[in-house]
């Protein structure tokens, strides 16, 4: 594990430390779940400076609260070896540099926000902040009710983009927030079952069944999975989009869902991993589908 003290950071490497601290793929990611929900309550004439804005804005406000997360687990992060190098155990940033770091992103984040967008977005934006921050880190060590309080601040990404489009919450909107929603459970939960002996160590409880990575976990996984079939067919079924992105989502869903039952047969790691790995794939294929059919 690394241990070189902040104030011996070259310029370069303490850019490249305080990227690292707001997970860059992560919160672009976000960004991009913005941009999407943007582009789909967007008009026919749709407004490029508001779509870069609200990126934008998602993007810090990602950052800042990844940023939090991370002050807060920073001795329950020594202790896991997926986490042990991040800047905050490794002492590359102090947890004031954080802090400030935080402070000044997510304060940019909201501010930007509340100036270009409107205030359902921005007080959203705030929402999905305090609860992956405060509220759903302290319970990945209290049980599974963190993944649900998590699924929140997950899925809110889209629902930003689409009020800030369109200054309201409709029931597209709902439906978009759904899909993302949904799909935190066997994210969330195969990440669980890969890093469940690293997870331990550090007290967290994310996995249903008490914990357990058996045959009711799995099942509870394939059934979320499942869920995501008939919900990717509703922005058809409301004209959201078309049939193109319909049958790209059914491909997708089933194929995803194909996933599960090897973990449900064996119970294996490597099982887990697939659907982990599915569940990355998923999200962006479908979203983009989505966009594409809608464009």
């Amino acid at each position: 594990m690394i241990t070189s003290n902040s104030h011996s950071l070259s310029i370069f490497e303490k850019v490249r430390t305080y990227m690292e601290l707001l997970k860059f793929r992560l919160s672009f990611l976000v960004a991009f779940s913005c941009g999407f929900g943007y582009v789909l309550g967007a008009s026919s004439t749709m407004n490029w400076m508001n779509l870069a804005i609200i990126c934008l804005g998602g993007f810090l406000v990602s950052g800042a609260s990844i940023t939090i997360n991370q002050i807060i687990e920073k001795d329950l992060d020594i202790l896991m070896t997926r986490t042990m190098n991040r800047p905050l155990p490794t002492k590359r940033i102090s947890v004031t540099e954080a802090a400030m770091f935080a402070f000044i992103v997510g304060g940019t984040g909201i501010i930007i926000l509340a100036l270009y967008t409107n205030m359902i977005t921005t007080l959203l934006s705030i929402l999905s902040m305090v609860l992956y921050s405060f509220v759903y880190t302290p319970l990945k060590r209290v049980g599974p009710i963190a993944v649900f309080v998590g699924a929140i601040p997950g899925a809110l990404p889209p629902l930003l983009g689409w009020t800030a489009a369109t200054g309201y919450i409709s029931l597209e909107a709902l439906i978009i927030f759904g899909i993302q929603f949904i799909w935190q459970f066997p994210h969330f939960w195969a990440i669980a079952w890969v890093a469940d002996e690293d997870y331990k160590k550090a007290g967290f409880k994310l996995l249903p069944s008490g914990g357990q990575k058996d045959f009711n976990t799995a099942i509870q996984i394939m059934i979320y999975t499942l869920f995501l079939i008939p919900f990717g067919l509703l922005p058809a079924k409301f004209g959201i989009t078309g049939i193109d992105s319909a049958i790209v989502v059914t491909i997708c869903g089933v194929l995803f869902l194909s996933q599960t039952f090897a973990l449900m047969r064996n119970g294996t790691r490597k099982s887990a991993l697939r659907i982990m790995f599915g569940s990355f794939l998923y999200l962006p294929i479908v979203q983009i589908a989505y966009l594409l059919d809608k464009i």
